[in-house]
């Protein structure tokens, strides 16, 4: 599950090279007319769609509220694209016969894709402008969209994640909630689209693709805020800095960070695979609809306790994964399917607030110079307990063939690390 999230709690962006203060949406829905002449408009024409496009031209750029609307949809739009292949997954499985090792490592590759352009590519905005960077985004994200449709194996499927990855982690820098539901819509909208309509493995695609397209062209009428300034090549080496003030939150932090993340990686990968064991049913739905439940249950979850005190949001976080997954695990047991999503539902809220706790918990000690530094090694931390755990549970997978059994151990894990965070909110509070 890929969530850049905003912290609206303190007030800063999760982009790794983002002034704390900034509010990249609403720095970007700030627009500005032209000084394009009103006499290169003809005046004929009649109706409301006249005057919306004479002003749209007058102006050359969209209004705030559209710019804003636009920003948000993109990231919603490209969680969405990211999170269509999970319910396909058994479907690529079955047509080109990889091991469920191979179908962690399409989603693990997806998410070190998305992190290097987070740390490569991340202030490269600020120096050759907002608009070029996200136009080039979108485009690619376009054509990547057709990559999948087009896929015919193993290897064009990597390629179109590696790809997708990297557009996804150059653009994506909007609020808490949106990049959650466009993972739960991504995911619920494939499963509905492979289970009732033909071409199961391109329409997502496609539709998506044409999403993509269309937000390219209303970024064409952006402004752009950010002044083009020399040093973009140096902009791209990554800045890694842990001031000894943020050590110490950082180390009683990690286990909230890795724990949601190796949820959602697992759920991101095998999810699909689990839930068609649990329930007896090929259904694609049923794939889309556990990452659906476990994303929209992040986004309550951020909705629900985004005013709350970051030390109080991680630790209801660490216990409702807790929880959470302890259903999740007796829902396995005994084949039940309710409490299965009942226990999903339930982890999930737990992502979206210990995450978003654990950051606000460490990031407000470092001064602003060096938050940029400190949000690069969160996003390392971050990806690659998304990355690393769901590959070594389809390696789990294809070696013993029970989904089942490494389920459990992996839950286990997830379990133990939410009580750790559990502690460390404990020994945090003591000091």
């Amino acid at each position: 599950m890929q969530y850049q999230t905003e912290l609206s709690g303190i007030g800063f962006s999760t982009s790794p090279h983002t002034h704390p203060n900034t509010n990249p949406t609403l720095e970007l829905a700030m627009t500005c007319p032209t000084a394009v002449s009103a006499n290169a408009i003809p005046a004929t024409g009649t109706g409301g769609v006249r005057d919306s496009l004479r002003t749209l031209i007058l102006r050359g750029r969209l209004s705030p509220a559209a710019a804003f609307v636009l920003l948000s949809s993109l990231t919603v739009s490209f969680l969405a694209g990211s999170a269509a292949p999970t319910p396909l997954y058994p479907f690529y499985q079955a047509q080109w016969g990889f091991s469920p090792v191979m179908v962690t490592v399409v989603f693990g590759i997806y998410a070190v894709a998305v992190l290097s352009a987070l740390l490569v590519a991340g202030r490269l905005s600020d120096y050759i402008g907002r608009r070029p960077v996200l136009l080039i985004a979108t485009v690619t994200q376009s054509a990547t969209m057709l990559l999948f449709a087009t896929a015919d194996g193993l290897s064009s499927l990597l390629l179109a994640r590696v790809i997708q990855g990297l557009s996804t982690g150059a653009a994506v820098a909007a609020n808490a909630i949106a990049p959650a539901l466009g993972t739960a819509s991504g995911g619920i909208l494939a499963g509905l689209m492979v289970q009732f309509l033909p071409q199961p493995s391109h329409l997502v695609y496609l539709l998506l693709g044409v999403v993509f397209i269309a937000q390219a062209i209303g970024m064409v009428f952006m402004a752009e805020t950010a002044t083009p300034r020399a040093g973009a090549l140096a902009s791209l080496k990554p800045q890694f800095k842990l001031p000894p003030a943020v050590r110490g939150p950082l180390l009683l932090a990690v286990p909230a960070l890795v724990a949601p993340w190796a949820l959602a990686g697992f759920y991101g990968s095998l999810a699909p695979t689990l839930v068609r064991g649990l329930i007896g049913s090929n259904a694609p739905l049923l794939g889309g609809l556990a990452l659906f439940v476990l994303a929209g249950g992040g986004a309550v979850s951020i909705l629900l306790l985004r005013h709350r005190q970051p030390r109080i949001m991680m630790a209801i976080g660490a216990a409702a994964l807790l929880v959470g997954v302890a259903i999740v695990m007796a829902a396995l047991s005994y084949h039940a399917t309710l409490p299965f999503f009942i226990g999903t539902t339930l982890a999930g809220m737990g992502f979206g607030a210990a995450f978003q706790g654990a950051i606000r918990n460490v990031v407000p000690f470092a001064a602003p110079q060096e938050r940029a530094g400190v949000l690069s090694v969160i996003f390392v931390v971050s990806y690659l307990a998304m990355g690393v755990p769901a590959v070594a549970a389809g390696y789990l997978v294809a070696r013993t063939g029970n989904i089942f059994a490494t389920a459990y151990e992996f839950g286990s894990v997830v379990m133990l690390l939410a009580v750790l965070a559990l502690l460390g909110v404990v020994a945090r509070r003591a000091k």
